[in-house]
Order: structure tokens, then sequence, then C-alpha cells
């Protein structure tokens, strides 16, 4: 190691040991700061403890290039983090993204939940700050409840399918589609998806309020996985289904709830998926686009796309789906012909 790494480290290692001893006066109350004295001092720390973690990363970089492997092209591949996709690119080997648009599934199956599981912590106190969360975490005040919002779920849905889920609030519906489409990794258990997704979740998730929104089209299609020059190929058709005038060139932020949901939906459903996810999305904005949104929804269920809905309305799940999956509180109730597992929930809770 290098003289000036080793004064670089003592004295980040020194101005960190006098900033937590500050930090401790105060909160034996020996020191009286005002508040945003006391959040400068303890960014500060983190900052030190940063740059210490990063000068060492650089220090030992050269030993662990040494470590790594030579492939045919002469890069080097750390060979504990790496594995080579089917595609060429090259994955971490715990990325979840690798249980998603799985060939090793079944032909005739597109989607296989197996013993999946979703656990969340939740706090009961209530804090307003940052030094009441410092102070509160040193102390161990703060405890933290399990939730279990999916235990141990299983299904499959064959290609072609229309799967309702249904349930009351709080089953775990949306948790479980979130899942599916990739945006959440389960505490355990797997999701195998085949094909490409289409997810109508939150419409306009991901929007930034500061940009406009022809520069929320790249942003959301960036997040949807597509790609630039695609977009750019596609935007005139989006600005048309969208029908938002002039107000595309708005910051987001103006937007009304209504006009977000329609340029969210108009991005999301450019392609046409093999897998569509729905979480009560059937119809959007106003009686004009509310028209459009049902005209293309139709149009994706007619294309043989597998469907998952999610809803509260029984009356859109018999008319739409031909399988149902019952959740209650995490756990699968039921799951099989819709009108069956339908008829046994409105039975159960008409009583």
């Amino acid at each position: 190691m290098e003289k000036k790494n080793k004064l670089i480290i003592a004295i980040m290692i020194l101005y960190a040991i006098g900033i937590l001893a500050v930090t401790w006066g105060i909160l034996l109350g020996d020191l009286n700061l005002a508040e945003w004295e006391i959040i400068i001092l303890i960014l500060a720390t983190i900052i030190a403890i940063v740059l210490i973690i990063l000068n060492l990363k650089n220090i030992f970089k050269t030993k662990n290039a040494s470590s790594s492997k030579t492939d045919s092209n002469g890069l080097k591949l750390d060979s504990d983090n790496y594995r080579k996709g089917s595609n060429g690119l090259k994955l971490d080997s715990n990325d979840s993204k690798g249980d998603f648009n799985d060939s090793t599934l079944d032909s005739k199956i597109a989607i296989d939940v197996k013993n999946v599981s979703m656990d969340f912590q939740i706090s009961g106190e209530k804090i307003d700050n940052l030094k009441e969360y410092v102070i509160k975490s040193i102390k161990g005040e703060i405890v933290k409840e399990d939730f279990h919002a999916l235990s141990d779920v299983s299904f499959q849905v064959k290609k072609g399918d229309k799967l309702g889920i249904i349930g009351l609030n709080g089953a775990g519906k949306s948790t479980l589609l979130k899942i599916i489409a990739g945006v959440m990794k389960p505490s355990k258990g797997s999701v195998k998806v085949r094909g490409k997704i289409a997810p109508l979740l939150e419409l306009g998730a991901g929007f930034d309020n500061n940009y406009t929104g022809a520069e929320n089209i790249f942003l959301n299609g960036a997040i949807l996985g597509f790609s630039k020059s695609f977009i750019e190929s596609k935007y005139d058709e989006i600005v048309e289904f969208a029908d938002l005038g002039h107000f595309i060139n708005v910051p987001i932020k103006n937007y009304s709830s209504g006009m977000r949901s329609k340029l969210g939906f108009s991005v999301a459903t450019l392609v046409k998926p093999d897998v569509l996810l729905l979480d009560e999305v059937l119809s959007v904005g106003d009686v004009k686009f509310r028209k459009k949104s049902k005209e293309k929804i139709e149009e994706l269920f007619n294309s043989g796309a597998t469907v998952v809905l999610v809803s509260h309305g029984i009356k859109n799940i018999r008319e739409i789906c031909n399988q149902a999956v019952w959740l209650d509180q995490g756990k699968l109730i039921m799951s099989g012909p819709v009108e069956e597992v339908c008829d046994a929930y409105e039975k159960i809770n008409d009583e």
C-alpha cells in the first residue's frame, strides 16, 4: 500500500472519529446544536465513511483484477460474479431477471409461480425527522413488525389463458402482480415467465414531474425496456393516441391524473405482448379516451396474449377470464375455472 493512500485513510479515519465524538456528545446532552447542524454532522460522517470504503476499493483493485479470467475476446471477467447469457449479455448470476422470459418453461406454460412468499417490515413508530430517527435507532427504540403479504403461493398459467386474481383489500393481489411483472423480487420462491411482458399496473409510474410529456415518453419507455430508437420510431403514434395536444410539451406536474394515465397507457400498450398484466386498468381518462383504451385492450386480448387481471369487479373477471385465483391474507385459497372460483368467493363473502 502506497504512503499516499495510508495518509488519506488515516486522515479520513480521524475525521470520522471526530464527527462521531461530537455526535455522541449531542446524544448524551452535553452539546446543544441546531437541528440543521446535527444533520450536517451526520452527513459528514457518512461521507467520510464512504470515502474510506471507496479508497480501500481502489487500493485493492489491482489485487482483485489478478484473480479474474480472460475470455476468448481478451476481456477480463470475474467468474464468480458474471455468467454469459444466451443473448450474449453478461448478467449477474444472482440477478432476479433470470427468472423472467424463461425459455426453460414448458411451451404450453406462460407463467409458473412456485412457492412465492413476500415479507415486509412495518414500523409502528411515527418519526418526523432525521434527528429523531438516528436517536431512536441508536437507542433501539424503533420496533418493526413482519408483515406477510404473500405466503407460499403456487400456480401455473397456460399460454393463451385469461387469469383473474380476486380477493379482498390487502389480500396480496397487486403485490403478486408486481412480482410476476418483475417489479418486485419475492422473499422466497420463484416466478418464471415465457415471452414479452406488458405490465399495466400503475400508469405513469416512473414519470418525472419536472420533465415534459414528450421527455417522459422516452423515460417511461426506457423503464419498460424499449430502446431510444424504437421510441423515436413510435413517437408520433404515441402522441396521437394519447391525444394531449400542446400539453405534450408541458411539464407532467401540470397534468391531471387522467392526463398522466392517458400518456402512461399510450406508452405501455405500444407493443403486442405475450403476457399482459392488468391491475384494475380496464379504462382510463375521459369518455373519448376510455373508448379508445377499451378497444386497445380488447385488441390485445384477441391477439392471443396470456392475460393476468386483478380486479375487485367479479363481473369483469367472469366476462374476461377463463381461470381464476383467489387470495386471502396472502394465502392461496382456491384456483381453477373462473365460474367455480368466483361462485365460492361470492358464497363466502355474501354470508
